[in-house]
């Protein structure tokens, strides 16, 4: 089955910006936020609270789940398109922030990601691999009045 060529992408933060960045076990090196596609019958809003809790094993419900009413497109990288059906070669991404009252410790899916760490909003920005995850960092910043 393919993947649907829209989908989620949830700042993990706290209220003085630290930020849940995660590295993918499918691409060492590779640090982001919680991110996946949409499932059949699902919303964006939907696919976040799953990938939060797929990801994270935090149910998003328990915390300040917020739609930024913001979305990127973007190509997808070439060595990920046979997850899409033949000829999608863009995605996109709805942008969520989750707060949370303090960074605390997640349990990752082990075949997504290998580890985590909790870092400034700004090293994140620094770490991630993907652009758009680097914009939504610097809309967190903006949200409390802060630049990149």
């Amino acid at each position: 089955m393919f993947k649907t060529p829209i989908s989620a992408l949830v700042l993990i933060h706290t209220r003085n910006l630290q930020v849940l960045i995660m590295e993918r076990a499918d691409k060492a090196g590779f640090w982001q936020s919680v991110t996946g596609s949409i499932e059949a019958g699902e919303t964006p809003y939907d696919a976040a609270i799953r990938e939060v809790f797929e990801e994270t094993g935090l149910d998003a419900t328990q915390y300040s789940l917020e739609d930024w009413q913001c979305s990127n497109v973007y190509e997808i990288y070439p060595h990920w398109r046979h997850r899409y059906a033949p000829g999608i070669t863009h995605n996109t991404e709805h942008i969520f922030g989750l707060e949370l009252p303090a960074p605390i410790p997640i349990q990752l899916e082990p075949n997504e990601h290998v580890r985590y760490d909790w870092v400034d909003w700004r090293e994140a920005a620094k770490r991630v691999f993907s652009w758009t995850n680097v914009d939504a960092l610097s809309k967190l910043g903006e949200r409390h009045g802060l630049k990149l």
